[in-house]
Order: structure tokens, then C-alpha cells, then sequence
């Protein structure tokens, strides 16, 4: 059974930054593409990034080109998602997901996510 672990969130000032990391255990990380999504309280479901399995390219969401950063460690079978000039908007639950394919919506699994708050 696929299991993943979110960790990293946490309460940032405007322009701060945070690393979240997406932690694999039952499986081997590397086969699969990942994806991070987000959610606000009374907001859709967005997908922010992904990286792909085959090859590593990187997708990202446009309101975060440019200051997110998703990246993997198959080593530590983890993959990490680097916010940077984080803003107010980017407040939400955050979670990874393996997907059949990036870019994707459609999450296979995910884990149970963390909290990021960006706030003055």
C-alpha cells in the first residue's frame, strides 16, 4: 500500500520561505511521478507542481513559477518542494500525490498533508 508523508508546514511571514518534504515508506518513490497540490478552506483543490518519473521534468502552476521549486531525492526517497517570497495566497494544506503522469489532476494517493500559513 502506497504511503506518503507531508512535513514542513508551518507559519511564515510575507516573503518568507519553507521546504516541505514528501516522504515515500511501501514503496519505491522513484517509479512514480509525484505531484503537489493545495487546498484553502472553501477553495477548490489546486494543483501547484509535479515531477515527472521518466525523465524529471518539472511542472508548476502559474502563480508559483519562479518561487516554488520541486525536486526528489531517490536516495532518501523523498521528494521536496522548495516555497520561496511566499505570499498570503499560498496559504493552504498542502499535500504530494503520486500521479500516472505529470501534468495531472488525478491523484492516486496522497498523504495527510501540511498546514502552510502565510501571514504578518
Amino acid at each position: 500500500q502506497v504511503q506518503l508523508a507531508e512535513s514542513g508546514g508551518g507559519l511564515v511571514q510575507p516573503g518568507g520561505s519553507l521546504r516541505l518534504s514528501c516522504e515515500a515508506s511501501r514503496f519505491a518513490l522513484d517509479y512514480y511521478s509525484i505531484a503537489w497540490f493545495r487546498q484553502a478552506p472553501g477553495k477548490e483543490r489546486e494543483g501547484v507542481s509535479c515531477i515527472s518519473s521518466s525523465d524529471g521534468k518539472t511542472y508548476y502552476e502559474d502563480s508559483v513559477k519562479g518561487r516554488f521549486t520541486i525536486s526528489r531525492n531517490n536516495r532518501k526517497n523523498t521528494v521536496y518542494l522548495q516555497m520561496n517570497s511566499l505570499q498570503p495566497d499560498d496559504t493552504a494544506a498542502y499535500y504530494c500525490a503520486t500521479v500516472v503522469a505529470c501534468p495531472s489532476n488525478t491523484y492516486l494517493a496522497w498523504g495527510q498533508g501540511t498546514q502552510v500559513a502565510v501571514s504578518s
